[in-house]
């Protein structure tokens, strides 16, 4: 194996595979990247049975061949070339790194213990990466982070027809989004759950081209197998991973069909206060929220202990109500708004609100919701 590449190319591709190398792997092999050195360029992939990520690059081939090495050295070192071109060589059981005057010289692994790559299943339809990148994020601010809880550290991806639906949930929260794609079939109906860290890590990595594939297996079990491409600095991008295993929860029906108390608001001066009154707030405490007569009140603290209290401008349709949410949940909602207006909107206070961005505000501060994406948002109890 032997051949030349860019050192920029190389370095962003290398850190791109890399990344999703495994932090503690179940076999040294796993740690490493796969260097495939042939006539339709240069290949780079990673893969720990769960998620693998291939980069395809142009590069100046003189020898074919493959060799494995630490991903994560291999990384580190590319970061920190001169800007020159770099030229690799396999030469025995060590693998010659040259740029300018600086030289690497890295053991490798056995190639033959390395696992099978899988195959990229057939192309579901594309989306505009930028769009689906944005989509992604603001859906996983709510998927769980729990690993005794699998199945809601995942993001429920539906397609019907021309529409993708992302939703998450922890138990606590729940969001909602909704975007347009072209499908290969139009009268597609399918789901599937997806790692949400893998989703989130995938769509931002792929914005460079214009678009992303997607590529969904039949199966819809453990055993289906989702992937994602598109276009890289030199080449092609793709990512597999396993979907997760188990029933994902009937969340759609957690959004109510009515709201008896709206409450309209700038988005940027909630953000603020929730922060200031929350430096207050007593851990898993919440911040409560007063709605009346044109004013949201928040208040934190309680008691002996340190008291926080602000008032903000608000447009307010329906019954006064007092209510009670996690800061950091509801900063994170609010966060992922994409509007300066959002809407609170509840049935009562027990219950739920829907955080939503308002498109277009009129005189009044109300208007249009934004039906792309909605957050759902779990009361805490108040201190007396």
């Amino acid at each position: 194996m032997k051949f030349r590449v860019e050192r920029d190319v190389l370095a962003d591709a290398v850190a791109w595979a890399a990344r999703s190398l495994p932090v503690r792997p179940s076999a040294p092999v796993l740690a490493g990247l796969l260097i495939d050195a042939n006539d339709q360029g240069l290949v780079l992939s990673t893969f720990d049975y769960e998620t693998s990520a291939r980069a395809t690059l142009n590069a100046e081939v003189h020898d074919e061949g493959r060799a494995l090495v630490s991903g994560r050295l291999l990384a580190d070192i590319c970061r920190s070339l001169p800007a020159k071109p770099v030229d690799m060589v396999l030469d025995g059981a060590r693998v010659s790194l040259t740029c300018g005057s600086a030289r690497f010289s890295l053991q490798t692994m056995p190639v033959e213990d390395y696992p099978t790559i899988p195959t990229m299943p057939q192309a579901t339809g594309t989306v505009q990466s930028d769009v689906f990148a944005h989509a992604v994020a603001q859906a996983v601010t709510a998927a769980g982070r729990d690993d005794m809880l699998p199945v809601l550290t995942g993001v429920r991806l539906e397609i019907d027809g021309s529409t993708i639906a992302l939703l998450a949930t922890d138990r606590f929260r729940l969001s909602q989004c909704e975007l347009g794609w072209d499908p290969r079939t139009p009268d597609d109906t399918v789901a599937a759950l997806v790692p949400a860290k893998v989703l989130g890590d995938t769509a931002k990595s792929l914005t460079v081209g214009s678009e992303v594939t997607i590529a969904l297996s039949a199966s819809g079990s453990g055993e289906g197998l989702i992937g994602f491409e598109g276009t890289g600095p030199g080449g092609v991008r793709r990512t597999t991973t396993r979907l997760l295993d188990g029933e994902f929860p009937k969340v759609r029906s957690l959004f109510p069909a009515e709201k008896l108390t709206t409450a309209t608001v700038d988005k940027a001066a909630l953000i603020e206060s929730v922060k200031r009154v929350a430096l207050v707030a007593e851990r898993n405490t919440a911040v409560q929220l007063a709605f009346s007569e044109g004013v949201l009140t928040l208040d934190a603290g309680s008691g002996d202990e340190a008291q926080a209290s602000e008032s903000i401008e608000a447009t307010i349709v329906g019954e006064d109500i007092t209510t009670g949410f996690n800061p950091q949940f509801l900063l994170d909602g609010l966060g992922a708004i994409d509007q300066p207006t959002v809407e609170l909107s509840f049935t009562q206070a027990s219950k739920p609100v829907v955080l939503s961005g308002i498109l277009e505000p009129g005189a009044d501060g109300s208007g249009q919701v934004d039906p792309g994406f909605r957050y759902l948002l779990m009361p805490r109890r108040l201190l007396s």
